[in-house]
C-alpha cells in the first residue's frame, strides 16, 4: 500500500509538470520526515551524494560527453554515407539508412535522444525532400533512435546494473543480438511502408562508392571496436571504456578530421553537462526515496505479495512487463529505472529470474516506451523535426512499435535470445 501511494503522489506531481527529479525528491523527503521526524532531514544530504557517486555511474557522463563530442565531429554524416552506400539501392533505401546509421551510431553514443537529434536532423529533411510523408519520416528516424539503448554501450543498462547490482558488462553483451534484431524487423516493416508507398530507389550499389565512403568512415568505426572490444575483453571497465571514448573522440575530431574546433567542442560540453544533470539528479533524488522505501521494507513486502498470488516466473515477467510498458508511457527511462528497479529486484531474485534477463527485458520495455505517449521523449524531438504531428506520427509509428514489442516477446519468452551470447562468454 505504501509503494502505490508513494508512486501515485509521484505521478500526480510528473502530471502537474513538476520536474521528476524535484517530484522524487519532495515525496521522498515528505515521507521521511512524516515516518521519523524532522531530525531525519539532517542524513538526507547524505543519502543525496552517496546515491550519485557510485563508481560505474560515471560512465554516464563520459559517454554522454563523447556522443556530443562526436555529433560535432562530423561522424554522423560519414556514418549516414557509408550506410547509404550499402543499402541505398533498396526501394526506400533512405529508410534503410535511417535505420542502418542508427545501428552504427548506438554503438558509440548509448543515447537515443542523442542519436534523433544527430542523424534525425539531417535524414527526416532528406526523407521529406524525396517524396516521404513526413509523419513516416519521423516514425521511422524516432524508431530506429531507441536501439541506442538496446545495443551497446546503453546508458540505461548502465543505470539498471547499478541499481540492480550486476554487471555492465553482460547487460551490453545480452543486447547485441535483441538490438540486431529490431534493426533487422524496423528494415523490414520500413520496405513494407517503401513498397506501400512506390518510395524511390536511392542509387545503384557501386563497390567504389562502399570504398570510399567506408575509408572516410574508418575511424568512426574503430571506436567501438576499440571499446567495445576492450570492455568485452575484461581489459577495462565500462567506466574506463567511456574515458576511452571521450579521449578518441577528441582525437578523432581535432586530429583526424579536424571538424572538432573549440567553438563545437565547448557547445558539445554545455550539451553533454546539460544531459548528465538531468540524469545524475534523477540518480541522487532516487537514493532518497529508496533509502526510505529500503527502511520500510517495501521491496520485500511487495515481494511476498506477488509470491502469494503466483510464484510463476513467466507470469510474474508478464505482469512486470504491462508496469514497465505503463511507465514508460509516463516516466523518462532513467527515472523508471532508478524508481522501480530497486523495488521489484527482490521479487524478481525469489522466482528465479536471471537479473540479466531481467534487465534486458526493461531496456527494451523503456525503448518501446520512448515511442508511447504522452512522455515519449525521442518520438517528441523525431516530430520537432519533422514538423508533424504527434497523433499523426504515433498511427504510422504504431507498426514500427509492434516490430519492437515483437522483439520485446521473443527476449521475454526465449531468454536465448539476450542471454546466448552471455552463457556462451562468461558462464
Amino acid at each position: 500500500m505504501a509503494i502505490l501511494l508513494l508512486f501515485a503522489c509521484v505521478l500526480a506531481l510528473v502530471i502537474i509538470d513538476v520536474p521528476i527529479a524535484v517530484s522524487l525528491g519532495i515525496v521522498a523527503v515528505v515521507a521521511t520526515v512524516v515516518s521519523h521526524g524532522s531530525e531525519s532531514l539532517a542524513n538526507l544530504p547524505i543519502e543525496l551524494y552517496n546515491g550519485a557517486t557510485n563508481f560505474p555511474l560515471i560512465a554516464v557522463p563520459l559517454f554522454i560527453l563523447a556522443g556530443a563530442i562526436m555529433n560535432a565531429s562530423g561522424i554522423s554524416r560519414r556514418l549516414i554515407a557509408f550506410a547509404s552506400a550499402i543499402l541505398g539501392f533498396m526501394r526506400g533505401g533512405l529508410a534503410m539508412v535511417s535505420i542502418g546509421a542508427s545501428m552504427f551510431f548506438a554503438e558509440i553514443s548509448g543515447s537515443a535522444v542523442a542519436d534523433v537529434s544527430a542523424l534525425g536532423s539531417i535524414l527526416i529533411p532528406a526523407m521529406k525532400s524525396k517524396g516521404y510523408p513526413a509523419p513516416l519520416a519521423a516514425a521511422i528516424m524516432s524508431s530506429a533512435a531507441t536501439l541506442a539503448v538496446i545495443i551497446p554501450p546503453s546508458i540505461p543498462m548502465i543505470l539498471y546494473a547499478v541499481m540492480a547490482e550486476t554487471s555492465v558488462v553482460q547487460m551490453f553483451v545480452a543486447g547485441i543480438v535483441p538490438g540486431v534484431l529490431g534493426g533487422l524487423g524496423l528494415m523490414g516493416m520500413a520496405h513494407w511502408f517503401a513498397r506501400r508507398y512506390n518510395l524511390p530507389i536511392e542509387e545503384k550499389f557501386q563497390w567504389a562508392r562502399v570504398r570510399r565512403t567506408f575509408r572516410e568512415a574508418i575511424w568512426a568505426f574503430t571506436l567501438p571496436v576499440i571499446i567495445l572490444g576492450a570492455i568485452f575483453g575484461g581489459i577495462v571497465t565500462a567506466t574506463e571504456g567511456a574515458a576511452m571514448a571521450v579521449v578518441a573522440s577528441l582525437f578523432i575530431g581535432l586530429v583526424i578530421y579536424r571538424e572538432l574546433d573549440l567553438k563545437h567542442l565547448k557547445a558539445a560540453m554545455i550539451e553533454g553537462g546539460v544531459q548528465t544533470a538531468v540524469v545524475m539528479l534523477l540518480v541522487a533524488a532516487s537514493a532518497l526515496l529508496g533509502a526510505y522505501l529500503t527502511e520500510i521494507q517495501a521491496p520485500q513486502h511487495l515481494a511476498q505479495a506477488v509470491a502469494g498470488i503466483t510464484q510463476n516466473k513467466w507470469l510474474v515477467l508478464a505482469l512486470l512487463n504491462v508496469l514497465f510498458l505503463l511507465l514508460g508511457m509516463f516516466l523518462h527511462s532513467a527515472a523508471a529505472i532508478i524508481l522501480v528497479v530497486p523495488v521489484v529486484m527482490p521479487l524478481v531474485r525469489a522466482v528465479g529470474i536471471d537479473p540479466i534477463h531481467f534487465g534486458l527485458i526493461v531496456t527494451v520495455n523503456l525503448g518501446i516506451g520512448q515511442q508511447t505517449p504522452p512522455v515519449a521523449s525521442v518520438l517528441m524531438v523525431a516530430c520537432s523535426i519533422a514538423k508533424a504531428s504527434v497523433w499523426e506520427v504515433t498511427r504510422v509509428n504504431i507498426y514500427f512499435i509492434a516490430v519492437l514489442v515483437a522483439v520485446l516477446l521473443l527476449v521475454t519468452y526465449v531468454p536465448v535470445t539476450g542471454l546466448g551470447l552471455v552463457q556462451l562468454f562468461y558462464r
